[in-house]
């Protein structure tokens, strides 16, 4: 009886170990994840802010009003390098995160994933332009209030989410090619049925990759690969980052006002 005593403390120490063990590795995924929406929005707002004028007198094109591009912002907005700038990010994780994880420590990766987070910045600064700092101050909270919510929910279910993975993988692949086809054709109603669409998608995926996380730590903890964790901790910092990033786009073609 001493000895299944014994075995039963014992085992309640270990499942504490793995439960403040996961509040660590979680609270890293929302810190790191947290740092990189912040560093993006800083320097959509600076790019934004070095784009336009006031001031004809050094403006290369008139926007609107009293608006003015700068040389600058006629470069990143209106020429052909807009379309680098817009797929950078997206290339960017097909190749060059994938190398950052095989080949650099967990600390490298985690400046990679920063330096990411400021390419982003750049590829949406035109938010800054094109809608209200007030529009986008009000979307920001409800996007950061849903995600929230959605992240609690992948987090505490005990409903299996992964069969969800494969079906909003394929939406998302959906998405990024009625986007591409929009660019040309121009449609709102079609732009306004992405924005459905996309709001939906990526609240989904938020509730999934939470729980995913979660279970990625749960299978791997006991294996003791500190740099393999902390490795996954950023990779799923990004993945939330990217949810949360494209929810805000989403809602922000949906609700936010136009300057």
């Amino acid at each position: 009886m001493a000895q299944f005593d014994t075995i039963r403390s014992a085992a309640g120490v270990r499942s504490a170990e793995i439960d403040v063990g996961l509040r660590a590795h979680m609270n890293k995924v929302y810190g790191t994840m947290s740092v990189g929406t912040l560093i993006t929005f800083l320097a959509a707002w600076a790019i934004a802010g070095l784009s336009v004028t006031s001031d004809p007198a050094g403006a290369v094109a008139q926007l609107s009003g009293d608006s003015y591009l700068t040389s600058f912002g006629y470069a990143i907005y209106a020429s052909p390098l807009k379309w680098v700038i817009m797929f950078a990010p997206l290339a960017f994780i097909f190749f060059g995160f994938g190398a950052a994880m095989k080949r650099l420590p967990a600390a490298g990766v985690q400046l990679v994933f920063y330096g990411f987070a400021a390419l982003m910045g750049l590829s949406i600064s035109s938010i800054f332009v094109v809608f209200t700092g007030e529009s986008i101050a009000q979307v920001f909270l409800v996007t950061s209030i849903a995600f929230a919510g959605l992240s609690l929910v992948g987090y505490t279910t005990k409903k299996d989410l992964s069969g969800m993975g494969s079906f909003l993988i394929m939406g998302v692949i959906g998405l990024l090619v009625a986007s591409v086809v929009n660019i040309f054709m121009q449609s709102s109603a079609m732009g306004f049925a992405i924005s459905i669409l996309g709001v939906l998608i990526f609240a989904g995926l938020t509730a999934y990759d939470t729980q995913k996380i979660k279970n990625t730590y749960l299978e791997m903890v006991h294996t003791g690969d500190q740099e393999w964790l902390g490795k996954a901790a950023i990779m799923g910092a990004l993945n939330l980052y990217l949810d949360f990033i494209n929810m805000f786009m989403f809602l922000l073609q949906l609700l936010g006002n136009r300057e």
